[in-house]
């Protein structure tokens, strides 16, 4: 069984997997058990899998592991242990989350965006295409806008 190397949530990893195309998603979901990205249409359409790959946000259903080797992998429970990154804290002020369905993808895209050095409404225009199945967007418009 081939093994990978990655850094997940400032952790180095080497994880054992039988596929290289195994998708990042499942390594993270079900090898690590880090169960906060979420698997939504499997074909890079609703960004409830995002995550933070070398400081930009990529969709985790589809770069595989090989693809991610020797990468810097942040999660959505890497973002923070105690909720204080801005967005988090946002979202918290805002009372944004509901379903829980799409917040730990835009969670991690705003994230992305803040360390681009993008701000408030520019990064409201960005979110695009995050699909949100309860319609919190006008909150998360709000939550966003604020930072």
């Amino acid at each position: 069984m081939p093994s990978y190397r990655l850094n997940v949530n400032g952790v180095d990893r080497t994880v054992n997997v039988s596929a290289a195309d195994m998708p990042l998603l499942w390594v993270l979901r079900d090898v690590l058990n880090l169960t906060g990205t979420k698997y939504g249409c499997g074909i890079e359409q609703c960004k409830a899998c995002t995550v933070m790959m070398d400081g930009q946000p990529e969709k985790s259903c589809v770069v595989d592991i090989s693809s991610a080797a020797g990468k810097r992998v942040i999660t959505i429970e890497g973002l923070s242990s105690d909720r204080s990154h801005p967005a988090q804290q946002a979202w918290i002020e805002h009372q944004v989350p509901q379903c829980g369905y799409c917040q730990s993808g835009m969670l991690m895209g705003v994230a992305c965006a803040m360390k681009a050095g993008h701000h408030g409404k520019e990064i409201v225009s960005e979110l695009g295409g995050n699909l949100c199945v309860c319609g919190t967007y006008q909150r998360i418009k709000t939550a966003v806008a604020s930072l």
